[in-house]
C-alpha cells in the first residue's frame, strides 16, 4: 500500500481564520456544540461566509474520491488530554465540532444516528479499553477493515468527514476508490446482484436487535458518472453467497488493496471522503490509554438529491435506525 498524500485543498491565514471565527461565534452564542439552536443556524452562518470558503468546500470532484482540508491549527495543549471513550469526551473540543459542522454544512446536510454516540452530529473516535479487537472506529490493534461508512443503512451518508485532533505517533488511515479499480465486466455483472446482505455494525447495538429480515442488496451501481460501492466484507455473511459472487467480492478486495492509499492526517487536517466511492480503514496500533492516543472527530454529509443510489434502496428497512438531519432535531 503507498504511503502518499490525498489531493490537498489549502486554507490560507484569512479564510481558516475566518472559519474558525464564525465556529466560536456560534459557540459563544449557544454555549454547546450540541445545542439545537446552533444546528438549527449552521444554514445562515455559512451563507455569511465569503465565497473563497465555498469554492474551497466543494464536495468530492476527483475519481480519487477525497481530498484533504489542511490549513486549520490545533493546539495540542489547550485541547486536553485524548478520552478513554466517546461518552466522557464533554465539551473537550468543542471549536472543532462547530468548525466540522459548518464544513459539512457547506457541502450539505450534516446527519446523525439515534443509535450511535446519543445522537451526536460529530463523533469522537478514540481507541477504548475492551474494545481493541472489534471492527469499529473504538478499536486499535486489528486493521479497521476498508468499507463504507454505515453500509447497512440505505440513509448512509454521502460524504464523510474526519477532522484530527491528535495523532502523535501517524497512524495512517486508508482508502481506496472504486473508480481506480480495474475489474473484469463479468466481475462488475456480478457484483450489481443483490445477493448478499449487510449487517449492523457493532457500534450499533439496537440494530443488530432488529428483528426485521436482512435484505441483499447490490455491491456495485452504475451511475451516469460511473461505478458507486456499497461494501463491508466484516458484516456482510458471505457464506449465503453463491460461488461466482464470492468469487467476484474476492476480485474486488484485492484491486481495493491494490489502489489503497494511506493517509497520515496532521492535527487540523480534515479528510474528505466520498462515501459512495471510497472505502476507508485504518492501520493497526498499540495505544496507550495515557492521554496522547489518536484522537479523531467524525461528522457525516448528505447531499440531497445526489443520484448515486439504486432506487430499491427506498424500500429497505434500515434495521429500525433513524437518521436524524441538523436543522430538524
Amino acid at each position: 500500500m503507498p504511503t502518499c498524500p490525498a489531493p490537498v485543498r489549502r486554507l490560507d491565514t484569512d479564510t481558516a481564520s475566518e472559519l474558525t471565527a464564525a465556529a466560536a461565534k456560534l459557540l459563544s452564542l449557544h454555549g454547546s456544540a450540541t445545542s439545537p439552536d446552533l444546528l438549527a443556524g449552521l444554514p445562515a452562518a455559512c451563507a455569511r461566509l465569503g465565497d473563497p470558503l465555498h469554492r474551497l468546500l466543494r464536495p468530492v470532484d476527483t475519481a480519487d474520491g477525497l481530498f484533504l482540508l489542511r490549513g486549520l491549527d490545533v493546539d495540542d495543549t489547550a485541547l486536553g488530554r485524548t478520552p478513554g471513550h466517546w461518552s466522557t469526551v464533554d465539551d473537550a473540543g468543542a471549536l472543532w465540532d462547530v468548525v466540522l459542522l459548518l464544513v459539512s454544512t457547506l457541502m450539505g446536510t450534516p446527519i446523525a444516528w439515534d443509535g450511535q454516540q446519543d445522537g451526536r452530529f460529530v463523533h469522537n473516535i478514540v481507541p477504548s479499553p475492551g474494545h481493541e479487537s472489534e471492527q469499529t472506529g473504538a478499536s486499535s490493534a486489528v486493521l479497521l477493515t476498508p468499507h463504507t461508512e454505515d453500509a447497512f443503512h440505505p440513509g448512509r451518508a454521502h460524504l464523510l468527514l474526519l477532522c484530527c485532533m491528535r495523532n502523535h505517533d501517524g497512524i495512517a488511515t486508508t482508502a481506496a476508490s472504486v473508480r481506480l479499480t480495474d475489474l473484469p465486466d463479468a466481475d462488475v455483472r456480478q457484483l450489481k446482484r443483490p445477493v448478499a446482505p449487510i449487517l449492523p455494525d457493532d457500534a450499533y447495538e439496537r440494530a443488530r436487535r432488529f428483528g426485521g429480515r436482512p435484505a441483499p442488496v447490490p455491491t456495485l451501481f452504475e451511475t451516469s458518472d460511473g461505478l458507486t460501492m456499497r461494501y463491508d466484507p466484516a458484516y456482510t455473511p458471505l457464506e449465503e453467497a453463491d460461488e461466482a459472487w464470492r468469487e467476484a467480492y474476492g476480485r474486488l478486495g484485492a484491486e481495493l488493496a491494490r489502489v489503497s492509499v494511506a493517509v497520515s492526517l496532521e492535527p487540523g487536517d480534515v479528510l474528505v471522503v466520498d462515501n459512495d466511492l471510497v472505502v476507508h480503514g485504518r492501520v493497526p496500533f498499540r495505544a496507550r490509554y495515557d492521554g496522547t492516543d489518536r484522537w479523531l472527530k467524525r461528522a457525516s454529509v448528505r447531499v440531497e438529491g445526489r443520484p448515486t443510489r439504486p432506487l430499491a434502496e427506498h424500500d429497505e428497512h434500515g434495521y429500525g435506525q433513524a437518521a436524524l438531519t441538523a436543522w430538524a432535531v
